[in-house]
């Protein structure tokens, strides 16, 4: 079951630029820019922090896909 998330979507909604949210979660730019292409998932800590970063319930930035 692949997970995929919303956090570009957010963040552009928001008015956050990639860089500066890299920093403020202390990651890569590189880093985020593949959590929001869904090459990467983050750990458990790091997803964490983005829950926090957005102050949004999990479930609203990430989803569990069904298998086809």
């Amino acid at each position: 079951m692949p997970v995929k998330n919303n956090i570009r979507k957010i963040r552009k909604e928001r008015g956050i630029k990639q860089i500066q949210m890299a920093e403020d979660l202390q990651v890569t730019r590189q880093t985020l820019t593949a959590i929001e292409n869904n090459k990467y998932n983050p750990s458990l800590e790091l997803a964490l922090k983005i829950v926090e970063y957005f102050k949004l319930p999990i479930d609203e930035i990430f989803i569990l896909e069904e298998e086809k």
